[in-house]
């Protein structure tokens, strides 16, 4: 039997699927699933197709059999005749609203490369697993994940992208959705003109990234030699911009901030022009004191034994003067020319004697007042003379004194003095002897 007979057909499935098999119309006009004739022979209760070869009186016989038939199975075989047409009709209009309500167009764009295509997936989240697009963490998808698609929508994904930036002197590593190192800059909110890029603006970023140093343009002021220079620049180091405002350091001029350091925004500059020199300098070195104990010497006598000397020190200093300013001179190099000499006293531990028989009932106070006024360092204005009572050091020493007598305690000046009335009464005072009587 030929298929053209039928009129073949595709029965679309309530599921989305397009099933290939061959449909044909019976006799009210509804499709029905084709079924060869081979196959109605061997399946039980397969209907076989109507013959249009049969002739007019197979035909007048067929519907008097039917007739027959429908008038003794009454309304119960209508029904049981009409059921299973029904049911295609049903399953063939069924299948086709759902089919046609599950498809979707919606175009897919994926890192730059768009494409559209038919899906049944309800959301982003499916759509994405349908078509094998996996997100990693730095990957962008919008609509977002879970989001519910409908025909007609567009779905992008951006692969993240990670990038080693330099950023005016600061190093970082970042990520990236952007396809080209322009678009990255403008991610990051940078103003390419005027900048420094490492790389071209227009150079496309892979997905293993790049390394991209950026220095955008500042504006830096340099003071040098008394006049304020401003710039717009994007160098790397302090040095360069100096140039650039077109200043030369010479000798041992330096910056005020160091020289490789990165150049900020709205900062200030200063040249320190800097002059170098030496100075040698002779310094004194002090001596130290040694007291030595001595039970000759009455208690608050010291003699000196030995007087000290400073030594000498030869210093040389390096001289630097900023900007016309001279600086603290810097030590950088010593050495001692003459050691110092040390001075030692003797210090008297000797008890002093209460009194000298003869003497002690005289007016000492009076004599000293009228020979020094009281004062035991008190010395004439010769040099000759010193103490309350105004001995001269020769007579002093024969006395048993130590050094000079106004360095020794008033105690000792006035027993020395009473010794020296025993020996030769008031003939050393001519002028203040009688105050001792008084």
């Amino acid at each position: 039997m030929s298929n053209a007979q039928y009129g073949t057909q595709y029965a679309p499935s309530p599921y989305g699927t397009t099933y290939d098999v061959p449909v044909e119309a019976d006799g009210d006009g509804l499709a029905v699933p084709y079924v060869p004739a081979q196959q109605a022979r061997t399946e039980p209760g397969a209907r076989r197709p109507s013959s249009h070869r049969r002739g007019a009186r197979s035909r007048s016989r067929a519907r008097a059999r039917s007739r027959a038939r429908s008038r003794a199975a009454g309304s119960d075989g209508s029904v049981r005749r009409l059921l299973p047409r029904a049911l295609v009709v049903a399953f063939l209009a069924g299948g086709t609203t759902a089919f046609v309500a599950e498809d979707k167009a919606v175009e897919l764009n994926v890192d730059g490369h768009p494409r559209r295509l038919h899906t049944f997936a309800d959301d982003v989240t499916e759509l994405l697993a349908d078509e094998g697009v996996d997100l990693g963490a730095h990957d962008v998808v919008a609509p977002g994940p879970g989001e519910r698609i409908a025909s007609g929508d567009e779905v992008e994904v951006r692969y993240g992208r990670p990038l080693r930036l330099t950023l005016d002197g600061q190093r970082r590593e970042v990520w990236t959705t952007a396809r080209t190192v322009e678009g990255a800059l403008r991610q990051f909110g940078v103003r390419p003109q005027g900048a420094y890029v490492s790389t071209p603006t227009a150079r496309r970023i892979g997905r293993a990234g790049l390394t991209l140093d950026v220095r955008t343009e500042r504006t830096v002021t340099v003071m040098a030699d008394g006049r304020a220079r401003t710039v717009r620049t994007n160098a790397a180091t302090v040095r360069e911009v100096v140039a650039e405002a077109g200043v030369t350091l010479r000798g041992q001029d330096t910056t005020s901030v160091p020289q490789e350091s990165f150049p900020r925004d709205g900062q200030t500059v200063t040249v320190l022009r800097i002059t170098r020199g030496r100075e040698v300098r002779d310094e004194e070195i002090p001596f130290e004191e040694r007291r030595v104990p001595d039970p000759m010497v009455f208690e608050g006598t010291e003699i000196v034994e030995q007087a000290g000397q400073p030594g000498l020190r030869r210093v040389t200093y390096l001289l630097r003067t900023v900007n016309g300013v001279r600086q603290q001179p810097r030590r950088i190099r010593s050495e001692v020319v003459r050691e110092p000499r040390e001075r030692v006293v003797k210090v008297g531990t000797r008890p002093l004697p209460s009194s000298v028989e003869g003497a002690d009932h005289l007016n000492w106070r009076g004599l000293a007042e009228c020979e020094s006024g009281g004062r035991p360092d008190a010395v004439d204005a010769s040099g000759t003379y010193g103490g309350l009572y105004q001995f001269d050091t020769h007579t002093w020493q024969d006395l048993g004194g130590h050094g000079r007598p106004q360095d020794a305690p008033a105690a000792e000046q006035t027993y020395r003095a009473k010794k020296l009335y025993v020996r030769r009464g008031t003939a050393p005072w001519p002028h203040c002897g009688s105050r001792l009587q008084g």
